[in-house]
C-alpha cells in the first residue's frame, strides 16, 4: 500500500512570544528560594570602538561540561529602569568546548545616575538591583538588592560589583 502524495509543505504553527510585560504580570509558582544566577556589574573600555561601556554579566551558578551555552535574553530600557527577561539557553558555535557556566554580557552606554535592573524569569519571578553609576569618579555603588512585592516571588539571582574587572581609557600625559 503506497502513501498518498503530499500536495504542499505543511504549515508549522508559530509559537507565541512572551513579551516582557506579559512575563512581569504573570504569577510564578510557589517554590523555595534557590540562587540560579549571578549578576556582576563593571566598567569596560572597548579599545576598538573607543567607547566606555557599563557591563552587566549574568551567569548561571551551574557549570556545563559538554557544551558551551549562552543565555538568551530580551532587554528593554525605559528611562532609569532596565528590564532583562531570561528566555533560555543557546549553544555557542565553537570547536573548542570549555567547561563553565552559561552567561551573557549586556553592554550599555550612557548610564549616569541611579538605574534599576530587573531580572525576570519566564515564570514571572523578578529580582531587582539598584546601582548608582558615576563614571567621572570611576565608581559605582550597589544601592539596593530587592524583590518586588508579588505573590510567590522568590530569590533566584544575586548581584555584586566587580571593581577588579573595570577597564578605562588610558590617558597619556
Amino acid at each position: 500500500m503506497s502513501l498518498r502524495k503530499q500536495e504542499g509543505v505543511p504549515k508549522i504553527p508559530k509559537t507565541r512570544k512572551k513579551t516582557i510585560d506579559k512575563v512581569k504580570s504573570s504569577t510564578p509558582t510557589k517554590t523555595e528560594d534557590l540562587i540560579e544566577y549571578r549578576g556582576t556589574v563593571y566598567y569596560k573600555y572597548d579599545k576598538v570602538l573607543k567607547k566606555q561601556f557599563y557591563v552587566l554579566t549574568i551567569a548561571t551558578v551551574k557549570e556545563f561540561v559538554y557544551l558551551d551555552y549562552e543565555l538568551s535574553v530580551d532587554v528593554r530600557r525605559v528611562k532609569n529602569v532596565i528590564d532583562i527577561s531570561l528566555l533560555g539557553l543557546n549553544t555557542r558555535q565553537s570547536y573548542h568546548v570549555q567547561a563553565g557556566p552559561a552567561r551573557v554580557d549586556l553592554q550599555f552606554e550612557d548610564l549616569y545616575g541611579v538605574y534599576t535592573f530587573n531580572v525576570i524569569k519566564q515564570d514571572g519571578s523578578i529580582n531587582s538591583v539598584v546601582i548608582d553609576f558615576n563614571i567621572y569618579k570611576k565608581e559605582m555603588i550597589l544601592v539596593e538588592e530587592s524583590m518586588p512585592d508579588k505573590k510567590n516571588n522568590r530569590l533566584f539571582c544575586s548581584f555584586k560589583l566587580a571593581p577588579e574587572r573595570n577597564t578605562f581609557e588610558e590617558v597619556y600625559k
